[in-house]
């Protein structure tokens, strides 16, 4: 499936938070740690336009993205199952066409309750909430 790049462009800038979260006593989870957190879990991911993006992270290692709340992202691919898995001390997911099928793979830091703080494998960094 062809997806135009500006598609690829938009997912870019609304998954990625630019503004750095470093929380200074929150360390890095474990893989073990990742795994039991995320798993049958609905997580959502700050943006830089103030809406979050649900990504559920079902038992059997699918990870299912909507973005069709989103009004502009309803001429792009709005809903997409991906695979989800832990890789080391690494929350690693991949979609079929989101980032151009590309893998990334996030560290977490627990800083709340039920907020993360992560960094993707290429430097990108945000933050997420555990939640309905």
């Amino acid at each position: 499936m062809f997806i135009p790049s500006k598609t690829v462009t938009f997912l870019g800038a609304l998954l990625v938070v630019t503004t750095p979260s470093n929380p200074g006593n929150a360390q890095n989870l474990s893989g073990t740690e990742i795994k039991n957190l995320v798993s049958g879990q609905r997580i959502y991911l700050a943006t830089p336009f103030g809406v979050e993006l649900p990504l559920i992270y079902q038992t059997d290692g699918n990870v299912v993205g909507n973005i069709s709340g989103i009004s502009v992202a309803r001429i792009f691919t709005p809903r997409e199952t991906g695979k989800w898995w832990v890789q080391g001390n690494v929350l690693c997911q991949k979609w079929p066409t989101w980032y151009d099928g590309r893998q990334f793979c996030f560290a977490l830091r627990k800083i709340g309750a039920s907020k993360l703080s992560w960094l993707r494998d290429d430097g990108k960094v945000g933050t997420a909430r555990i939640g309905e």
